[in-house]
């Protein structure tokens, strides 16, 4: 099984799901800023040229909602509950809350303050940050209310649900997000840095 990836917010979900189920991965590091996802040989595995990308087999899949809940499902891991359909109910609506409103809301101070500064691609946009900021209140205060007497987002237990809404929201003090005004999100980015694969997702590199 391979993965493609570089250090971004999605292939993270992935990997650190990955590492803490303890699969055999081949993982592939893509060189964004060299651009690579836009080579003839990496389009033809994701038209979208995005990353992560799974390769198992004759089986090639993007999207990392899709590809965690496939780990799952070969670990025989509950993350993604295959077994249980008001519970896979239950994530499935997480999961589209996140790429419909909550992904959406996080991206933009996100982009300005760690992925600018990742790549080197200058200074945050401060007008850009300050004007995602009600939208960013408006869906910060559902996933707080949600979280008031909860540690996890889903089924009371982790989920893959937790990894897809935390991805971008887990940098929400690099990010100048405004959870210091919303503690039950917080407190569930802080509970998931215990996992030792979420706080530190990605691949050993080699000495020298």
């Amino acid at each position: 099984m391979r993965i493609y990836w570089f250090q971004a917010q999605a292939p993270r979900r992935v990997m650190a799901l990955a590492k803490h189920l303890g699969v055999v991965v081949e993982y592939i590091e893509v060189d964004l800023m060299a651009g690579e996802l836009q080579e003839p040989d990496y389009e033809r595995l994701n038209p979208n040229m995005k990353a992560p990308t799974l390769v198992d087999g004759d089986l090639v899949l993007w999207e990392s909602s899709a590809i965690m809940a496939y780990l799952c499902l070969k670990c025989g891991s509950d993350l993604w509950p295959a077994r249980n359909p008001s519970e896979q109910v239950e994530v499935l609506r997480w999961l589209s809350w996140n790429d419909c409103h909550w992904a959406n809301s996080v991206a933009t101070c996100y982009f300005e303050h760690v992925v600018k500064a990742t790549f080197g691609m200058g200074p945050p946009d401060l007008e850009a940050v300050q004007a995602s900021l009600p939208d960013l209140r408006k869906f910060a205060k559902v996933l707080d209310a949600h979280l008031e007497h909860r540690a996890y987002v889903a089924c009371d237990r982790l989920t893959i649900a937790d990894f897809q809404l935390a991805s971008m929201a887990t940098y929400w003090r690099e990010a100048a997000m405004p959870f210091l005004d919303f503690p039950n999100i917080a407190r569930w980015i802080d509970g998931l840095l215990c996992i030792p694969a979420w706080r530190d997702p990605w691949p050993d590199k080699p000495l020298g």
